[in-house]
């Protein structure tokens, strides 16, 4: 690991889903939910993992298990999350991953981490769609912070297009495909994985 800071996992879970019209973080994949499997996958690299979620979810079955940080801002969709966590713990590194990524694995979280840069706020990967910034599946270091909050100031939530317009060290996925992620019930199609019951 190659950031100064100490680095804590975020796994983001505090979305709505309303394209899959079910819960995300409750899509089930060989007997474990696609939350439970992201904080597994953290839990690999990092000493403590929490899963970002907001205050109407927090007492759920699927979140309730793992220790949370609960949103302090509304309307601002991932960022939100990503926020939450920099204000709860401002002195911290955070390896922030969507809960939504089924093919996310070791050997993307470790690559990533072993190139984070120690200068540079943020290490994301690029798309091998079209090249732009993963925000996602990144290292946030606290510098990250008052960039994200001027954007915000500035109307901007979208966390590619902050990334984009800031300083950010982008990396080749070692492994294409391991950042799809699944938003429909057509995308599950061929995944294995399955609504909730």
């Amino acid at each position: 690991m190659t950031v100064p800071e100490p680095l804590s996992g975020l796994v983001l879970a505090g979305g709505q889903s309303r394209r899959m019209g079910s819960d995300k973080a409750a899509l089930v994949s060989g007997g474990a939910t696609q939350l439970e499997r992201a904080v597994g996958l953290l839990g690999h690299h990092v000493d403590e993992v929490f899963v970002s979620t907001n205050a109407s979810q927090a007492g759920d079955t699927v979140r309730k298990p793992f220790p949370q940080i609960i949103d302090r801002y509304e309307d601002l969709g991932p960022v939100a999350g990503i926020l939450s966590a920099m204000a709860a713990h401002p002195d911290r590194a955070w390896l922030v991953l969507a809960c939504d990524l089924p093919n996310i694995d070791d050997e993307t979280i470790e690559f990533l981490l072993r190139l984070a840069s120690a200068e540079l706020p943020v290490t994301a990967f690029r798309s091998v769609v079209d090249g732009l910034p993963e925000p996602l599946c990144a290292v946030y270091r606290p510098a990250a912070r008052i960039t994200i909050e001027r954007f915000v100031a500035d109307g901007i939530k979208c966390p590619r297009k902050m990334l984009i317009n800031s300083p950010t060290l982008l990396l080749e996925q070692p492994r294409p495909g391991a950042l799809h992620n699944i938003n429909t019930p057509d995308d599950l199609a061929g995944t294995g994985i399955e609504l909730a019951s």
